[in-house]
């Protein structure tokens, strides 16, 4: 299983420029040592189409791909895993219905949650959102780095920071205990995705 770390770039379609298979190819040329594919936007046919293109370019560069909240689809399409939120498949269904090789993330905005997942199987924990963001209407009121130590306190497991993450606030959220960080807005809604994503991953070799 590879390890969740460096940056860690999810895709949005209502942001993008070029498009999310694009933008893909961008953020790992940038350094990005994860690609999620998000678009609540696309059917079916499309979204499992787009995937499996970017599950391809991401298995070119050994960078993990992760499907966001379809559990169906990151089968379908081969993904290295999923991410859930808590209003999607638990995680420990997800686990029995993916086993024990693929990776699952779940986004978690306490430490209760937090340890919820680790015990339902969860390789990493998402926690969302840091800072204000504009990017997931339904993010919540922002946590700081205050829970971020928390979590990080109470699980060994990796911890991708998100939410309202800048390039002047970022090394400031690897410092409280994030082993990745994802930049959605600072990086897909740019005119240089490659350049936006390789300074947020250079953060990780200071």
């Amino acid at each position: 299983m590879m390890e969740i770390s460096g940056f860690y770039f999810i895709t949005d379609s209502s942001l993008s420029k070029k498009g999310a298979v694009d933008d893909a190819k961008a953020a790992v040329a940038g350094g990005a040592k994860v690609v999620q594919y998000r678009d609540k936007e696309k059917g079916l046919i499309a979204f499992l189409s787009e995937a499996c293109r970017i599950r391809d370019l991401c298995g070119k560069k050994s960078v993990l791909f992760i499907v966001n909240d379809e559990v169906g689809a990151a089968m379908l399409t081969g993904a290295d895993g999923v991410h859930l939120g808590q209003d999607d498949m638990p995680a420990e269904t997800a686990r029995r219905i993916l086993g024990k090789d693929k990776v699952i993330g779940v986004t978690v905005h306490s430490v209760e949650e937090a340890e919820r997942a680790v015990k339902d199987g969860a390789n990493y924990l998402g926690v969302s959102p840091i800072f204000s963001t504009m990017t997931k209407k339904d993010a919540g009121p922002p946590a700081g780095l205050d829970l971020l130590r928390k979590v990080r306190k109470s699980t060994s497991i990796p911890i991708v920071a998100i939410g309202g993450i800048k390039e002047e606030n970022a090394s400031a959220v690897i410092d409280a205990g994030a082993d990745a960080i994802s930049a959605i807005s600072a990086t897909v809604a740019q005119n240089d995705v490659e350049s936006k994503v390789a300074i947020f991953a250079k953060k990780f070799k200071r």
